[in-house]
């Protein structure tokens, strides 16, 4: 079993499993590294989350800002007259003493003791064990206090430069309080001079937006986007796919992942080896002044080729006019595209292109599922369709743009008709 595994590289657990061949590893966390949260989402690890808190637990109230001294005395004394102590913690060891300093100025009435992993581990003891007893107010420490600590007296955490800790960290710290039945208080804070970064800003407001109990899955989810999966076979636990493509990667690994396991009742290799082609010559991308966030693209980018029906195009497109403003073209015309490609597979049309001239379509192995009523359909068109000797279906026609998608849709939506009622009989 691995506790706290966001502590552990992949070399380290690796090697742990590498002490015995058929042995099985429980790791447990309360934020998975992206790495390993890709693992479970694409079916190579189990996962079951423990989403319900111990009684009388109530959620940390979060709260983000530059560093003010009026506020930090406040929250520190608020803590001190309900009989309780504080957390304060700083990234380097380096900022302990200029910290104690702001401390003695802001609330020179409280006792301060400070802990770090340079202090030998009897003066450390020494001092957890004065602090966990009463005899300090206030703990000033690095990160060390991150995991392992329960201690329910303490029920205020103050983060001085929050935006140098990591997305996992910050919540680790953060359940370092309000672990009793009182409410916890966490105030995630930088200097009022320094200007964070966007990857900064983005990690402290998705922690000020999840503040509620158990909300360790939806914000390492959120640090998926932000960090990426990493390298699943490798030991990168963090990093965006940029060789092959978010689309080509997941179906490669959730090819892997099947052949591997044999799973019963999976799609045959041979049917998800193919997807149609769609030419229609229009720009089909989520455009960078729409959403400018590159992983937030990937994912949309990934979601809407998994769309499977209608309905799910309209709920997407709905999702992003309210995410993001009015749809441009280009997204419309992917979004179209991408149903148009779905109902290209279900009729077995391989191809599909069209120009301002015309049409023309071709279908995946040169057969298609009811060519009795092909035929008959295509005498009904008196020569507006046509089969060309090559086997693909040819429309001569002036086109527009616009009228392009509609035509297409339009004949794809009848082959597939034609191709449900061969089938069916």
């Amino acid at each position: 079993m691995v506790d706290e595994e966001q502590h552990f590289g992949v070399a380290h657990k690796e090697k742990l499993k590498a002490l015995k061949a058929d042995v099985h590893v429980l790791t447990l966390t309360a934020t998975p590294i992206p790495r390993t949260l890709q693992l479970a989402l694409t079916g190579v690890r189990e996962m079951s989350l423990i989403a319900t808190p111990p009684v009388d637990r109530l959620a940390v109230r979060t709260f983000i800002m530059p560093f003010d001294a009026v506020v930090i005395r406040e929250a520190i004394q608020r803590e001190r007259f309900r009989g309780g102590q504080v957390f304060c913690v700083v990234p380097r060891v380096e900022d302990l003493a200029r910290m104690a300093e702001r401390l003695a100025e802001i609330v020179p009435e409280a006792r301060v003791v400070q802990a770090h992993g340079r202090l030998a581990p009897t003066e450390l003891e020494r001092v957890m064990t004065e602090f966990s007893d009463g005899k300090y107010d206030i703990l000033l420490s690095t990160n060390i206090v991150e995991s392992g600590l329960d201690m329910p007296a303490v029920n205020t955490l103050l983060i001085y430069r929050a935006d140098m800790f990591g997305l996992g960290q910050l919540y680790q710290l953060r359940g370092r309080v309000g672990r009793g039945k009182q409410r916890g208080y966490a105030y995630l804070t930088w200097p009022q001079t320094h200007r964070l970064s966007a990857a900064a800003e983005k990690r402290l407001t998705v922690m000020h937006s999840l503040d509620a109990l158990g909300a360790g899955f939806t914000l390492a989810s959120h640090d998926l986007d932000i960090r990426g999966a990493g390298n699943l076979l490798g030991d990168e636990q963090s990093g965006h796919i940029r060789e092959v493509g978010i689309e080509l990667y997941q179906q490669m690994l959730e090819d892997a992942v099947a052949e591997i396991r044999a799973e019963k009742g999976r799609r045959r290799a041979d049917d998800r080896d193919w997807t149609p082609n769609i030419g229609l010559g229009l720009p089909v991308l989520i455009p960078e002044v729409y959403v400018r966030d590159l992983p937030v693209r990937l994912g949309l980018y990934r979601r809407i080729g998994s769309l499977a029906s209608d309905a799910e195009g309209e709920a997407m497109a709905a999702e992003l006019v309210d995410r993001f403003g009015k749809l441009p073209e280009e997204v419309e015309n992917l979004l179209d595209v991408v149903s148009l490609k779905r109902a290209c597979r279900e009729a077995g049309v391989e191809k599909l292109d069209a120009g301002p001239k015309g049409l023309v379509i071709g279908f995946r192995g040169n057969i298609f599922a009811n060519p009795a009523g092909l035929v008959r359909w295509l005498t009904s068109k008196r020569g507006a369709i046509r089969l060309r000797p090559d086997h693909k279906l040819a429309i001569v026609r002036e086109m527009s743009l616009p009228e392009r998608v509609r035509v297409a849709r339009d004949v794809v939506a009848k082959l597939n008709r034609l191709a449900a009622e061969g089938r069916a009989a």
